[in-house]
């Protein structure tokens, strides 16, 4: 196998095991929040059906934890079998987020651990939620930390380069590189946003399988509620994206946007064909990419005549970038429009129809999430080290790629199957009429035996 071959299936397979990995880390950054959400709220009103809620929710949460665990460790693993080169160069300065990571991860899972077998132990319940915070804490820095090394990656400092060596190495001033508020903002915000939303899509489908259940409609209006404060603040630190992006990647910007030519006054485009340098069908906003990346309808955006063509990213990314916001838009609108027919008692939003979009909410909000990623990976080509090193210059030269691609391929299927076949078993065989009925027995012995 050439360097080529080497470097496409190390791409294939790098993209497959990051597409596979981050559902079940967004599952894992956003639960924790909800769950504590959840028993906060019925410990607060004295509702068993909150507290229900986390409970169930939490069970669900370690069979995501157990899969996420061994696709991040693949993640680490490939690091260093598939960019060797790049690991050579900056493995080290690296290495502090990395760790962090982990601690970060043990944190939560031990105090997850305890959570999970101390429930009824406590007679108040307000002890109980407070093992959730370094749960949530663990879960939202494990995320902080993996995202400072991508964000290094884009944006990379903390160090010098002499004779082509690496030397003056800071990794504190590498971990705040410019990158990072935006994109860990970004990251967490839109994990707890797609937890809601998915959350919301099971209490609505539930719904509309026939249980009618009221544990169902609130866990859909809570969702939703949450699910509405994130997606908005999504919008509004992708505002703040524009204008990083307009600083420190502007060939990225201009490469979204379709923007060819330096110009004041910039248009956004959203959807369209390209033809050549020739946009077709698109939608255009007048000044509107000029406002997101200066706040200044009257501001020079720089276009792609300013670099050179090597440097230019897939233009193709302006459809996942399309794709993002259009997600983002929709469900914005959908859980708006389900608060306030709540507020209003609009009949339609318990209508079969509006269920369903909910339900389809769900796992339009984790392509959402995969499309962003998609999106800040492939947008950063040529460069796995933004101007320092190439995507091709850190690959392997291995010729067994495509084998390793094919035996994590089949090693992601079967995870994914089986967490699929383990969750749907665990909750119907253990429906929420059953097991409140079962607290309630609990309850009376309980009473019975004072």
């Amino acid at each position: 196998m050439g360097n080529e071959e080497a470097v496409f299936f190390s791409r294939v397979l790098t993209e497959l095991t990051l597409s596979f990995h981050i559902i079940y880390a967004t599952i894992g950054v956003g639960i924790p929040l909800m769950i504590m959400i959840a028993q906060w709220v019925g410990i607060k009103k004295n509702d068993e059906h909150y507290i229900l809620l986390a409970r169930r929710w939490s069970r669900g949460f370690v069979i995501t934890v157990a899969v996420g665990v061994v696709t991040g460790t693949a993640i680490g693993l490939q690091l260093s079998l598939l960019w060797p080169n790049f690991m050579e160069l900056v493995g080290h300065i690296i290495a502090l987020p990395l760790f962090l990571e982990v601690f970060a991860f043990f944190f939560e899972a031990i105090f997850l651990g305890i959570y999970l077998y101390t429930w009824d132990r406590f007679e108040d319940q307000r002890k109980h939620l407070l093992l959730l915070i370094p749960v949530a804490l663990g879960a939202s820095f494990s995320a902080v930390f993996i995202t400072i090394v991508n964000s290094f990656m884009n944006t990379p400092q903390g160090f010098e380069i002499v004779d082509g060596q690496i030397v003056n190495i800071s990794p504190l001033l590498a971990m705040v590189n410019p990158a990072m508020p935006t994109k860990v903002a970004h990251v967490l915000v839109t994990a707890y946003m797609t937890a809601a939303f998915i959350l919301a899509a099971i209490g609505a489908y539930r719904l509309l399988k026939g249980s009618n259940h009221i544990y169902h409609k609130k866990a859909v209006f809570l969702t939703i509620k949450l699910g509405l404060i994130f997606s908005i603040s999504t919008a509004l630190i992708g505002d703040f994206a524009g204008k990083f992006l307009a600083e420190y990647q502007p060939e990225k910007l201009a490469a979204a946007e379709w923007h060819f030519e330096t110009e004041e006054g910039a248009p956004l485009i959203l959807y369209g064909v390209l033809d050549g340098q020739e946009v077709k069908y698109a939608i255009r906003i007048p000044y509107a990419l000029s406002i997101l990346a200066y706040s200044n309808p009257f501001a020079e955006v720089t276009g792609l005549d300013q670099f050179a063509e090597e440097d230019i990213p897939p233009l193709s990314i302006h459809y996942l970038f399309d794709t993002m916001v259009t997600i983002g838009v929709a469900m914005i609108a959908l859980s708006f429009i389900y608060l306030i027919g709540m507020w209003r008692k609009w009949p339609f939003i318990h209508s079969k129809w509006y269920r369903w979009l909910i339900v389809i909410g769900g796992p339009l909000s984790m392509i959402g999430i995969e499309v962003g990623w998609w999106f800040t990976e492939v947008g950063r080509q040529p460069w796995i080290l933004r101007g320092i090193m190439r995507t091709h210059e850190a690959a392997t030269t291995s010729g067994q790629v495509d084998k390793m691609l094919i035996l994590f391929a089949s090693l992601y299927l079967l995870l994914g199957a089986g967490s699929i076949y383990v969750l749907s078993r665990m909750f119907k065989k253990n429906t929420v009429e059953q097991e409140l009925a079962d607290r309630k027995l609990e309850k009376a012995g309980d009473s019975f035996d004072t």
